[in-house]
């Protein structure tokens, strides 16, 4: 083999180990900082059970906001519907976080209970991705139509007594 191909095939094979090197770098660390987004039935049912930290999405349950006096403590419900996770958060909540809105809280599970390090508050899809809007409506549906069948309306919306 001419010394010259040599020389080129090598400084090819080199710059191709060297980006190899950096693609591998690169993906391990975007692996280690993401954080992916459960619901509260994912959660119980074992799927974030090997995150350390992972998002929990869902609408803060009814009557369940609970604050400690003189602190910035606060104990609530997270809810997609079908299970409650309950959360606790130390720090100032966004402006728009209330009861029946959705939330998406960023931390640790530790037991049956959610450690949040930090809360959002949804108020717009077009922030999100779409995957997430969709869990986060499914949630707010059930959650409607739970707050109706409490209220003893029919679920579907038909008046009370209609055929």
């Amino acid at each position: 083999m001419n010394p010259t191909r040599k020389r080129r095939l090598l400084l090819i094979l080199a710059l191709l180990a060297a980006s190899g090197v950096a693609a591998a770098l690169v993906a391990l660390a975007l692996r280690e900082n993401i954080t992916y987004l459960y619901t509260p039935s994912q959660v119980f049912a074992g799927e974030a059970a090997d995150q350390a930290v992972f998002r929990l999405g869902g609408m803060v349950a009814k009557d369940s906001l609970k604050r400690e006096d003189g602190t910035l403590k606060v104990q609530f419900g997270v809810t997609d519907g079908d299970a409650v996770m309950t959360a606790y958060y130390e720090g100032i909540l966004p402006d728009l976080f209330r009861e029946n809105q959705a939330v998406i809280a960023t931390g640790r599970r530790e037991g049956d209970v959610f450690i949040a390090t930090q809360v959002l508050a949804k108020h717009d899809e077009q922030y999100m991705p779409r995957e997430v809007a969709e869990a986060m409506g499914k949630a707010h549906d059930k959650h409607k139509v739970d707050d109706k069948a409490a209220d003893g309306a029919p679920a579907d919306g038909a008046k009370p007594g209609a055929y």
